[in-house]
């Protein structure tokens, strides 16, 4: 298990939630600049009881080549989080990303308007 070592206190699920956030905005697909959280790979992301997080997402495609590595890396970064008990990260492929499922401003990245 982790040590917590990130130094943001955790009042209640909610701020639980918003540097779960965070720490998404901060992980990348290696082959597009826009970080996973803002191009829509996240589905759901959900604080439970006991302060445990749950993350369903999904890839770009299914031949992705950070499909087994990314959602390791996704877990462990969460699992750095003051507060946080346990993770569990559910990757789905249903329903299947789409461009449209980007946020505005990975759009203008990518120049995708």
């Amino acid at each position: 298990m982790s040590d917590n070592t990130n130094p943001l206190p955790q009042d209640d699920p909610g701020d639980l939630e918003a540097a779960v956030i965070d720490v998404l905005r901060s992980c990348y697909d290696p082959e597009i600049p826009v970080n996973i959280y803002d191009l829509g790979l996240i589905y759901e992301v959900r604080i439970d009881a006991g302060d445990q997080a749950y993350i369903r997402m999904t890839l770009t495609s299914p031949m992705c080549p950070v499909a087994e590595s990314l959602p390791v890396e996704i877990e462990t970064k969460i699992r750095d989080i003051a507060g946080i008990s346990d993770v569990t990260v559910e990757v789905v492929w249903d329903p299947p990303w789409t461009p449209e499922m980007m946020s505005e401003d990975a759009r203008l990245e990518l120049n995708m308007f």
